[in-house]
């Protein structure tokens, strides 16, 4: 038999509900938050001190032996991977999408089939199709890593865009890696020799199902000016007057589209711009090296324009280069504004519109 007392259904007074509260803060305040929270969650919101707080008591040491189990895993969310209704903006291909400067040693072959492991900055993106949210950006340094160890070449470049394209099953995909390559240069008249250290990248893009093989080269010169020579010649000639020309360190940076069969070393490509323009900065330096790099200046003064077509002669000698580009920067020390010229064979570096930090990324701090 079930008993009911009379005021079982009645509405509470606000005093009796104000009791209740007051009985409840009371036990509260001498439990845990653990037994707060097995009671009701919400009940830590009655506390004073917690009435804005959404969320009861949580444990504040990290789990040392927690460990995550496929259940568990499948149990995560996953934004990035979420349907195409949590899109924002418009529902338009990208590019590239994906992470730039990840760093981490890679080994490369010289000419001389020595191996050098250089710090390597590796930027990697593909294209994502309209109608997906986002990639995950750590699987492109997974797929990375899993080719990090082995001596790099285009050939291993290609094995791990394969991979890390089909792990993101895009369309389009690209790697490139950046470091500087150290070289042994000789002194000009002293016998002496040290390491020039050349800014180099290398790029693979693949795009529509067509594959192109890119290296970059910044190469670090002086240039004299051919104007300021003869100016100063014609003070010394005409009045006696000791002129000296001026000269800067200049840049340019080269790239070229490599097309298969022999491979084009990164020492092939640096001699030819040395053979182009040879008055590359020097690394060892006595006073007849000294002497040396003026009289070399002095036989090759040349325009920024000059340089940008000595670059380009050499580049067509090599069957190895197809496609390419030269930029040229010379940083001057007449004005206070840089002399700059750009010059491209082929279609895959044409373009009517110029990256505006394009001239300002050649300065070389040394």
């Amino acid at each position: 038999m079930n008993i009911h007392a009379r005021d079982m259904d009645r509405q509470p007074t606000k005093s009796e509900a104000a009791e209740a509260l007051a009985l409840l803060r009371r036990w509260a305040g001498d439990v845990t938050p653990e037994e707060v929270a097995t009671l009701d969650p919400l009940v830590s919101r009655l506390i004073p001190g917690q009435e804005v707080s959404n969320y009861p008591a949580l444990a504040r040491a990290y789990p040392e032996d927690f460990a995550v189990d496929d259940a568990y895993k499948a149990s995560m969310p996953d934004l990035q991977n979420g349907p195409s209704s949590l899109i924002k903006g418009a529902k338009r291909q990208i590019q590239h999408v994906g992470i730039s400067n990840f760093r981490l040693p890679i080994r490369f072959r010289t000419r001389e089939n020595g191996d050098l492991t250089l710090e390597t900055s590796v930027t990697g993106t593909v294209s994502l199709e309209a109608e997906k949210k986002g990639i995950n950006m750590s699987r492109i340094m997974r797929t990375f890593y899993k080719h990090a160890e082995e001596t790099f070449s285009f050939e291993v470049i290609e094995r791990a865009l394969d991979a890390y394209k089909s792990d993101l099953e895009s369309f389009d995909a690209r790697i490139q890696m950046r470091f500087s390559f150290p070289m042994k240069v000789q002194s000009l008249r002293s016998g002496l020799a040290g390491y020039q250290y050349y800014d180099i990248a290398l790029e693979l893009v693949e795009s529509a199902g067509v594959r192109k093989k890119i290296v970059h080269l910044d190469y670090v010169y002086s240039s004299t000016c051919p104007c300021s020579l003869e100016l100063s010649e014609h003070a010394r000639q005409f009045r006696g007057q000791l002129a000296t020309p001026h000269s800067q360190r200049s840049v340019a940076r080269i790239s070229v589209l490599v097309e298969d069969g022999p491979c084009l070393w990164f020492e092939d490509l640096i001699e030819r711009a040395r053979a182009a323009v040879p008055t590359e900065t020097q690394v060892m330096v006595k006073r007849e090296d000294e002497q040396a790099f003026a009289e070399l200046n002095a036989a090759n003064p040349i325009f920024v324009e000059d340089a940008a077509r000595l670059f380009t002669e050499q580049l067509q000698l090599d069957p190895r280069v197809s496609d390419f580009r030269v930029v040229a920067s010379h940083q001057e020390s007449l004005h206070s504004h840089d002399a700059v010229s750009v010059l491209t064979e082929g279609p895959t570096f044409a373009a009517e519109s110029l990256d505006p930090r394009l001239f300002a990324s050649l300065f070389h701090v040394g």
